[in-house]
């Protein structure tokens, strides 16, 4: 039984893409702990390193890792460099002379991710271990076209028999540095849960791909919380055995409660004299147990230094124009990502810098945020494509919001939807409609404020341990786990439960939706099936891509004159696809929405002031499709019923808040 490992950094690039000085850094750590005995076991001989290699030794080298194997084998392919797509949505990795020409990639340049496939596939190794520490298209410098951008799915493009497929990130990232660490963040955290052995989570003395990647990736996200790293696991790959761990160990023993009880850096006073004590009994040192202490710390010190980087350069910028240019907008949301911070992790301090009296672009009939006398703004790029789904315009907007605090660091953001007219239902010659959206007619809106996301699990977790108003609610109800996710498995009831117990907490009156309010809330002054215009694809939002044959009807993965895509045949987290002009994310596909309304089976006496229609039927309106439905119920004028009770993976809800008045 051999263990096997290609590990390949690119940190040298041609001009259009940028450099990545940690990548060649990050090959040597990872090598350190596998020749390492005591840690990973592979003998020096048996590691092939290459750094900024050409395409060629990079074909060349994983031919030789997969090529004459035996069933027992364990290989490791490791990559740290750019990802990148071509305009066919097609993984590549980069190699030192990678390049792009009239703003697309020059394939030929660089490594098709169907080599990486083709060669696993045909090996006759079955635990094989793939680690990918790249993005997919977010390092491109500026150039490329607006088609780089977009999710990989990557265990369809790797995926195979007895294989595990760790990724660093599924989001666009400038860059994969950690201040002050030599190693990209994602490696800096892979090479710390080995040499440590925090990473065996059930002490047995072993360290399997799975256990490492969970340690990795609860680091990351507590340094940088916009990235996700991914684990992608075929058959038995998530129990592949990658390196040991010291059992019985006094220093691992005590990291690990200091591990368990630490909560956003710091300990309560009851957890600290248990450790204490616990330094007593392992005998350690006041050193090796503070050097411990510390480096648990430390992603959380990382995450609190990048918000007070981002505060600063907010405060600087404010400092020196009274009114935000544009352009320095842009450049913020740039830094927001380069720092890794998503917007919730900003939303506060925005709250108290921009919230201050300063000038501000009013909106005629913006509503005022409850208790609260100035606006916050966030920016946001809306996509504009044609018929065939070929991105024609992005353009950038600016929405306002408030933020409600629902308590354990988790924030609820309302998005203030201006009130208006607009023509409701589809017309008769519209791709895929179905007579129960008949007959379109005027409806009068008032202004509201509404979700800027589905309700998030993490979100939904806070609200069900509130005090109970009619009926009891399960905190962790979803089927696809991950706390950006929307909540789903949930029925109407529950989500009406939901908006009672957070509206007795904050004072104001939260609800469901009407339908009106829902379809107004999507189109975003648009009249076209989508938001995005003529089509959608799943660049753009998570729906069934694919052809479905359902009872020997064929509903297609494309719409119109669109291109078929991907099958996700999950939930995503909320926010990842590009929003809608009013600011509103995931309003087409992911998971469809509970309206307040009744089902009913047209327009016909449907109220024409965006109030909710209610009937003695049990049945409910949704709107919005979801990631099991084609591209046809995700449309904006899409509608969709299930029984009230009913509890499906594919269903949960947005919020809405009534505006006051002006006064």
């Amino acid at each position: 039984m051999a263990r096997v490992a290609l590990l390949i950094g690119v940190s040298e690039y041609e001009p259009g893409l940028n450099p990545l000085p940690s990548a060649v850094k990050d090959i040597e750590a990872i090598q350190r702990v596998l020749v390492n005995p005591e840690m990973g076991g592979f003998a020096a001989s048996d590691i092939t390193m290459l750094k900024n290699p050409q395409r060629q030794e990079i074909e060349d080298a994983i031919y030789h890792l997969f090529s004459n194997r035996q069933k027992d084998d364990l290989l490791l392919f490791y990559f740290s460099g750019h990802g990148i797509k071509d305009d066919r949505g097609k993984l590549y990795l980069s190699t030192r002379a990678t390049k792009t020409q009239n703003g697309k990639l020059v394939t030929p340049s660089a490594v098709a991710a169907s080599v990486l496939h083709e060669n696993i596939n045909d090996s006759r190794s079955q635990r094989q271990v793939v680690i990918l520490d790249c993005c997919f298209s977010g390092a491109i410098a500026q150039g490329m076209t607006v088609k780089d951008a977009g999710i990989i799915n990557v265990q369809e493009q790797l995926g195979g028999k007895g294989r595990a497929i760790l990724t660093s990130s599924t989001s666009t990232q400038y860059s994969f540095e950690q201040e002050g660490s030599e190693l990209s963040i994602y490696t800096r955290y892979l090479v710390e849960g080995i040499e440590t052995g925090a990473a065996d989570k059930d002490t047995d003395g072993w360290i399997s791909i799975d256990e490492l990647h969970e340690y990795a990736s609860t680091k990351v996200q507590e340094a940088a919380p916009a990235m996700t790293p991914k684990f992608y696991p075929v058959e038995e790959g998530h129990k592949i055995l990658l390196a040991k761990s010291p059992k019985d160990d006094p220093i691992l023993k005590y990291r690990k409660e200091v591990e368990n009880r630490i909560n956003r850096g710091k300990f309560t006073i009851p957890a600290r004299r248990m450790l204490n004590s616990l330094r007593l009994q392992l005998k350690l040192t006041s050193e090796i147990a503070d050097a411990i202490e510390a480096e648990v710390k430390q992603p959380y010190q990382d995450y609190q230094h990048k918000l007070e980087e981002y505060e600063a350069t907010l405060v600087a910028s404010y400092a020196s124009e009274t009114t935000l240019s544009e352009n320095t907008f842009n450049d913020l949301r740039d830094y927001q990502q380069y720092l890794g911070l998503r917007d919730e992790d900003v939303a506060s301090i925005e709250e108290g810098i921009i919230g201050q009296p300063k000038p501000t672009v009013v909106v005629e009939q913006t509503p005022v945020p409850p208790e609260q006398n100035q606006n916050n703004q966030f920016e946001f790029e809306v996509v504009t494509v044609n018929a065939k789904g070929e991105q024609i315009n992005r353009s950038r907007k600016r929405a306002e919001f408030f933020s409600e605090n629902l308590g354990n660091g988790v924030v609820l953001e309302m998005v203030a939807i201006s009130g208006g007219k607009f023509l409701m239902g589809s017309p008769e010659n519209e791709l895929g409609r179905y007579d129960s959206e008949s007959p379109q007619h005027t409806v009068t809106i008032q202004p509201f404020f509404m979700g800027k996301f589905p309700v998030k699990q993490s979100q939904w977790a806070v609200v069900a341990a509130l005090k109970k108003v009619k009926i009891d609610l399960n905190p962790d109800s979803s089927n696809f786990k991950g706390a950006n996710r929307p909540v789903e498995q949930v029925s109407w009831d529950d989500a009406v439960e939901f908006c009672a117990r957070l509206s007795n907490k904050t004072g104001k009156t939260y609800r469901l939706p009407s339908e009106a309010e829902s379809e107004y809330a999507c189109r975003a002054g648009t009249t076209t099936p989508f938001y995005f215009g003529e089509t959608i694809t799943t660049d753009l939002a998570n729906y069934r891509g694919t052809d479905w044959d359902y009872r020997g009807t064929l509903y297609p993965g494309n719409y119109g004159q669109g291109p078929k895509g991907e099958y996700r045949e999950q939930t995503t987290d909320v926010g990842i696809f590009s929003p809608n002009p009013f600011g509103l994310f995931d309003m087409h596909g992911n998971i469809s929405e509970w309206c307040q309304d009744a089902w009913h089976e047209n327009y016909n006496g449907a109220p024409t002031d965006g109030s909710d229609w209610m009937s003695d039927n049990d049945n409910r309106l949704l709107r919005g499709g979801s990631w099991s439905y084609d591209p046809g119920y995700c449309r904006s004028a899409g509608r969709l019923r299930y029984a009230r009770v009913v509890r499906y993976d594919n269903v949960g809800f947005r919020v809405v808040v009534a505006a006051p008045p002006r006064t």
